[in-house]
């Protein structure tokens, strides 16, 4: 297996706001993984606040690099059976194999992913929100109106939320999902929950911080599901969730890829949740990995590549918030550059 890697810098179109920080760029690491002259792609991001730092993955990479050139493609389950111990510390960087490990079997098998999966690319989805990131309301106003779009998700943090909500309804009659980022209250979240019905808000993502989660268990009454996002990282955090949550928020990075996200949606069924599937910032390359188990969950939040100033790579696109599947076999991702 030939396996190279560049960094490139991924600049915002305009600075993003969450409960975290402002961000005007993400950097990222491109792998690439090369056989039978086909080559596959995957993606990880440097995202500070989950203590990612590339180097550390490059590191990682480099320490085991020997033996990661000496597994062959098979199957993607028996290529990511033999890189998760070599890889299992990083699951950013575990991701990163796995999706370009799916996308090179499509292309070298002349399948899609989605079909190798089990879906097909004319299965109804969800629309895809687009992320109005924080800031002044009337910054927010003018994104929206920049950017029509069905669904909206609306970057909170824990400051006169429902003033900032009732000043965007004034510009969109669209549905809105939220996404605090741990920056609520117990006693916040349970105080807003009925007025985000009244303004249309179809689901709230990680209202509270991972450390009070316990206490969602005290609103019993949810005219608007809670989806776990920093909470539910793998397969392992989904029995606790569903004591805690209406739903979880999947993304590739997060939980190694796609063969272990697979997963994650079928336990998560099992255990009576929604499930949504997200993105960090990324190109079209982890967008269109993430958007081949579309047809398998109720959500979908996979703007990442149309917030870059410049993407460099072309796969799945988004009109009007429908996804539309690339022609490509594999993950259906080609760099552009």
């Amino acid at each position: 297996m030939e396996i190279s890697w560049q960094i490139v810098r991924h600049q915002l179109a305009s600075p993003f706001g969450i409960s975290k920080g402002v961000y005007t760029h993400r950097n990222a690491l491109i792998l690439t993984l090369a056989q039978d002259n086909h080559q596959g792609y995957g993606e990880a991001t440097e995202i500070p606040y989950y203590h990612i730092r590339l180097g550390r993955l490059i590191d990682l990479l480099q320490d085991h690099l020997t033996p990661l050139r000496a597994i062959e493609l098979d199957t993607p389950a028996q290529y990511f059976e033999h890189i998760s111990p070599l890889l299992n510390a990083e699951p950013f960087l575990l991701s990163a194999f796995d999706c370009a490990a799916h996308d090179l079997y499509g292309k070298i098998n002349q399948r899609k992913i989605v079909n190798f999966l089990g879906y097909s690319e004319t299965d109804p989805t969800p629309l895809s929100s687009y992320t109005i990131g924080l800031a002044e309301p009337a910054v927010m106003q003018q994104k929206i109106q920049a950017k029509p779009w069905p669904l909206y998700k609306i970057k909170l943090a824990g400051r006169n939320d429902l003033l900032l909500l009732q000043t965007l309804r004034e510009v969109t009659p669209a549905p809105f999902v939220i996404d605090a980022n741990e920056a609520w209250s117990i006693e916040q979240t349970q105080e807003y929950l009925p007025a985000l019905a009244d303004l249309n808000v179809q689901m709230v993502e990680q209202p509270v911080h991972r450390d009070i989660e316990q206490d969602l268990t005290q609103i019993k009454e949810r005219p608007v599901p809670i989806f776990a996002d920093e909470s539910c990282h793998n397969l392992a955090d989904i029995k606790k969730c569903a004591t805690l949550y209406d739903g979880i928020n999947i993304k590739l990075m997060k939980c190694g890829g796609l063969t272990p996200a697979h997963a994650m949606i079928e336990k998560a069924r099992t255990q009576n949740l929604q499930v949504m599937v997200g993105c960090m910032t990324e190109s079209s390359i982890g967008i269109s990995a993430a958007a081949q188990l579309a047809p398998a969950v109720d959500f979908l939040d996979l703007d990442g590549a149309m917030l870059l100033d410049h993407d460099p790579a072309i796969g799945v696109r988004f009109e009007n918030g429908k996804l539309i599947y690339a022609e490509a076999f594999g993950n259906g991702c080609l760099t552009s550059e």
